[in-house]
């Protein structure tokens, strides 16, 4: 075997136990693969780092910029309100216009870019309703993920049509997705509307998160009700006087002040320099029974329990809500301690909701991580800025979240945006070109600020694209991507291309499930090619099945950044993803598995 053939084949093995261990960043091991390629003789320096200035890249880093624009002026905001209002309260209609507007939104931007805008839209449109979020939070991200398979601005389908331009071959523009992939999309849409949706979750509990009432209550749903009792602070305390962040309580007894009860006034705790007067009740949050325990001095009196409500800890000032960590926030990785969280946002952690469970004991030393939902508490006036955070998605009513920033300059954004695909549609090989143009055109007209481009950019998907391009044109040239093709070729040319598309894209949906689609797209598209051109078929094609079949990450809430993203705030678990997600697989697979051989013919001409 030469040399070149077994290093890609070693990189390609140690990339893929790194991406399913998950025990590494996705655009680490990117990153990674690209040097090894380099550094081993495989590739030669500027190839190794040749995915950097690909047209892929320029593409998707265009795309973030443009979807950026229409969001800070209001355009997607607006169009989604109006939808929304449109579809009424029936659960179905609420459902279609849902996903609807997610797949029509993800035609123009990153999938998990727009279902981040319409999060909070979503979570508004449910506290006025009396439908759960459970059963509109998964066909969202699945509408998103359905509409991204029409359009060229989907990750997978960039790095596709990269690795068919690095061949020399035609790569794909903008529509060419369309016949096929729009059609896959209303199957998925119409399915779920109409069989997928009796699947979804809509029962007791909801491991806690859901009641049957259509608004839970949070304290409820976070179970904070054990964990919360008040204490009177009698004479002679060493709490007398002294601001609540002066105070012993988190540090030495592990809990936390919720609210102070004073002449029979609630007055819910904002700041950290509150102080505590004598005969104050305190509202603590922690553990009851070892706050006991270390209570030897005379701090606080426990007073008799009683029931919790959301109620508790609101005031006409004060409010109860949730945010979602965002794709982008700063905040991952870090603790609420290390990031100051009370201190920058003004708001106190509650409680966290992590996969599918509540967490809360040692909020302060947690490390974040995407997907988690926080329950907070704070002023309600700092709910409108809050929700102009890059690092959070406040899941608020539409009257809470307060106007776009330059509703003003909504017609140049919308204009900008439609002539910059209109060229991109008459242009196909220029399509980087233009659409880099376009987000400049964003900038030059005052739009965005070169700052906001930079925070715009999902830096993370354009260094795993960067990286992975390069192991594309490495199996290429190596020769692995040819002898694995002769061994797929092997076992399903006998039974003829249509099996060979089938074996392809099922192999493909699969290594979705549990791989970013961005890896897999790199690794089966060069494949793809060489299986093509040792049967005489036509690479396009075969490429298109992989493509859309890196869409199909419908199983695991693994398969796609946007089903995590959605797993906390609907309270989902892994089954739910399998119980709808395998029969809305099957369907869109057979949409493919027709459409794609009459619109693209499997035969070279």
């Amino acid at each position: 075997m030469p040399n070149d053939l077994l290093i890609t084949l070693l990189i390609l093995f140690a990339a893929a136990v790194l991406l399913l261990s998950d025990r590494v960043r996705a655009d680490l091991v990117a990153l990674l693969v690209a040097v090894a390629l380099g550094v081993s003789g495989v590739l030669a320096p500027r190839e190794a780092f040749s995915g950097f200035s690909s047209s892929a890249v320029v593409t998707m880093a265009a795309v973030f910029v443009l979807a950026a624009g229409l969001q800070v002026t209001g355009v997607t905001g607006q169009a989604g309100a109006l939808l929304l209002r449109l579809a009424g309260n029936s659960e179905r209609r609420l459902l279609v216009a849902v996903m609807a507007l997610g797949a029509l939104l993800s035609l123009v931007m990153n999938n998990i870019a727009a279902a981040a805008i319409l999060l909070p839209a979503v979570s508004g449109l449910v506290s006025r309703t009396q439908v759960q979020i459970s059963r509109l939070l998964m066909p969202l991200a699945f509408a998103t993920i359905l509409g991204g398979m029409a359009t060229l601005f989907t990750t997978s389908n960039i790095i596709v049509s990269g690795i068919l331009r690095s061949q020399g071959l035609p790569g794909f523009g903008l529509l060419d997705f369309l016949p096929v992939g729009g059609p896959m999309a209303l199957a998925g849409i119409a399915f779920v509307a109409l069989v997928g949706r009796r699947l979804l979750p809509a029962r007791p509990g909801m491991e806690g998160r859901h009641a049957l009432d259509h608004h839970p209550d949070l304290v409820d749903v976070y179970q904070l009700s054990d964990r919360l009792f008040r204490a009177r602070v009698p004479a002679g305390s060493v709490l007398i006087g002294r601001p609540i962040a002066a105070s012993p309580l988190r540090d030495d007894f592990g809990v936390t002040v919720i609210a102070l009860e004073r002449g029979g006034q609630t007055i819910p705790v904002t700041s950290p320099l509150t102080e505590v007067a004598q005969g104050d009740v305190v509202v603590l949050e922690g553990n009851l029974d070892d706050f006991r325990r270390r209570d030897v001095e005379p701090y606080l009196e426990i007073l008799p329990p009683r029931q919790w409500t959301e109620g508790d800890l609101e005031t006409s000032a004060v409010v109860v809500v949730e945010a979602v960590l965002a794709p982008r926030s700063a905040l991952l990785g870090q603790t609420l301690r290390t990031s100051r969280f009370r201190d920058k946002y003004g708001m106190a952690v509650l409680g966290i909701w992590r996969q599918g469970k509540p967490v809360r004991v040692n909020l302060g030393n947690l490390p974040l991580q995407f997907g988690d939902a926080l329950l907070l508490q704070g002023p309600r006036e700092r709910i409108a800025l809050l929700a102009t955070e890059p690092d959070l998605i406040v899941l608020a009513g539409d009257a809470e979240r307060g106007p776009a920033r330059k509703p003003e300059k909504s017609r140049v954004a919308i204009g900008v945006m439609a002539v910059t695909l209109l060229l991109a549609t008459l242009n196909p090989a220029l399509v980087g070109e233009i659409m880099l143009a376009g987000a400049l055109v964003m900038v030059v007209t005052r739009l965005l600020t070169m700052d906001q481009v930079y925070s715009a950019i999902e830096w993370r998907t354009i260094f795993l694209v960067a990286g992975l391009l390069p192991l594309g044109l490495a199996m290429a040239e190596s020769g692995a991507a040819a002898l694995l093709a002769e061994r797929l070729v092997a076992w399903l040319h006998p039974l003829g291309p249509l099996a060979l598309l089938a074996g392809l894209t099922l192999l493909t949906v699969l290594l979705t499930q549990v791989i970013n689609g961005a890896a897999v797209a790199s690794v089966i598209t060069p494949v793809a090619i060489q299986a093509a051109q040792q049967t005489g078929l036509d690479p396009r094609a075969l490429a298109m099945g992989v493509a859309l079949a890196c869409s199909m990450a419908f199983m695991t809430p693994l398969g796609h950044a946007v089903n995590v993203l959605v797993m906390g705030p609907a309270g989902y678990r892994f089954g739910d993803f399998f119980r709808i997600g395998l029969p809305l697989t099957v369907v869109v697979f057979v949409v493919l598995m027709v459409l794609l051989p009459a619109l693209w013919p499997l035969t070279a001409s």
